[in-house]
């Protein structure tokens, strides 16, 4: 079972999520919390698996619980929001946030991602994930350049895979485009992830998109 931490100020959202998670099978809800600081206490209790976390919430919001949150050996954190296009979500993404998913993405759909980012991997859609990091990115010059230095060490063939992983492509697409086997596409991204520092698909796209390499 997927131990699942829900954060919402409202309790009818959170109702709510607890019944479409817990009716996949495999997903149980171990706690909900109505604020960031109840949901930081609330992780240190529970030890969930995932965290799906309202970005905009009275008191502590998801972005300062974020900062906490994030990082080895913590939850995956799952953004929510009413919004496709929010800066707030974005920030979130940058602080380690694995996805962000909008409060009426379909029960089907809300299950697979929490099992998804369960299972190791960054919800990196193609087409909204893109669109937020494409509308929200900071393009200054200065943070372009420093992008672009931190991309200088990689090898021709780790800048091809993280310009495609940027793109949005799973593993196995990758591959089908490189003519590469899924698992060196897989150490491929696991070495260009430690190379940079990064922590997840998601910032790695930031970072090429940052780089205006993307």
């Amino acid at each position: 079972m997927i131990r699942v931490l829900v954060v919402d100020d409202e309790e009818l959202v959170r109702s709510g999520l607890r019944l479409i998670l817990e009716a996949a099978g495999d997903i149980v809800v171990v706690g909900e919390a109505r604020d960031g600081a109840e949901a930081v206490s609330a992780v240190a209790r529970l030890r969930p698996e995932v965290v799906l976390m309202d970005v905009r919430m009275p008191g502590m919001d998801g972005l300062a619980a974020a900062r906490l949150l994030a990082g080895p050996g913590m939850p995956k954190l799952i953004m929510l929001t009413t919004f496709d296009l929010d800066e707030y979500v974005h920030e979130a993404l940058r602080l380690g946030a694995v996805g962000f998913l909008l409060k009426d993405t379909p029960p089907r759909e809300l299950a697979a991602a929490v099992r998804t980012v369960a299972g190791g991997q960054a919800m990196l859609s193609p087409s909204v994930t893109k669109r937020l990091i494409a509308s929200y990115a900071d393009r200054a010059p200065s943070r372009a350049e420093a992008a672009r230095r931190q991309l200088a060490g990689l090898t021709g063939r780790e800048e091809e895979v993280i310009r495609a992983l940027a793109r949005g492509l799973s593993n196995a697409a990758i591959g089908r485009e490189l003519r590469l086997t899924e698992a060196t596409v897989k150490a491929h991204v696991s070495r260009v992830l430690a190379k940079l520092g990064l922590a997840n698909r998601v910032q790695a796209a930031i970072l090429v998109h940052d780089a205006d390499l993307g």
